[in-house]
């Protein structure tokens, strides 16, 4: 499993994030405080703050992966 955080500010860097996703065969998870949100659910992560960097679970230890969301990706 990969952990990374990512920045999700806008309703099209939401909708580009889950499309970018969504192909993938793998469990992706965002966790923001208490709440965990399917990350291919554009519903799911519109329920929860957008506001700041949130924590993306990948299950998987592809690295391709990172590849395909580097735009999301925050350095902290």
């Amino acid at each position: 499993m990969m952990t990374v955080k990512i920045l999700l500010d806008s309703v099209e860097k939401v909708k580009k994030f889950t499309s970018s996703i969504s192909s993938e065969e793998v469990d992706f998870e965002i966790i923001e405080g208490m709440h965990i949100v399917d990350a291919k659910s554009i519903m799911g992560i519109f329920s929860i703050d957008l506001s700041k960097p949130l924590q993306l679970n990948i299950h998987s230890d592809d690295r391709k992966i990172l590849d395909k969301i580097k735009d999301f990706i925050v350095k902290e």
